[in-house]
């Protein structure tokens, strides 16, 4: 039996199925004020999976404009309840942001993981990612103490 799966974008009105799906799916519990700042932004986008009325799946960006380019959408984060991974659903959640992203005038999306992250290299290669093998180096700013 194939299992049908629907994406689409969040809203507002998704809060409560956020709230329930919670630390299943994202890294911590949601925090109700937080998600409804991220889904309130027309900059920020987070498209999610489901299987009937159950999420499954969510990938979240933000796409920004710069001076001197295009907009560009980078996905922030990426994730599949456990019991549907190897299913193509991360890779269907990651084209369907880049299209989102492009429908929005952005002129390429953009991903970074680590090379540790073997699950997260096959998704992002299945849904069209070119890897660019740049060596690149991540600095964190810890802003609050």
């Amino acid at each position: 039996m194939k299992t049908t799966i629907n994406i689409r974008l969040a809203t507002g009105e998704d809060i409560e199925v956020l709230e329930h799906i919670g630390d299943r799916l994202f890294d911590d519990c949601i925090k109700t004020d937080r998600a409804l700042e991220f889904l309130n932004d027309n900059r920020h986008h987070l498209a999610l999976a489901f299987v009937e009325e159950e999420v499954v799946g969510m990938v979240s960006g933000v796409h920004y404009v710069h001076p001197d380019k295009e907009p560009q959408l980078f996905i922030n984060e990426l994730s599949v309840v456990e019991a549907y991974r190897n299913m193509g659903i991360g890779k269907g959640l990651v084209r369907y942001l880049c299209q989102h992203g492009k429908s929005l005038g952005c002129s390429e999306a953009w991903v970074l993981t680590e090379k540790s992250n073997l699950a997260a290299q096959k998704t992002y290669e299945g849904a069209d990612g070119v890897d660019t093998n740049a060596s690149l180096v991540l600095y964190e700013f810890p802003l609050v103490k």
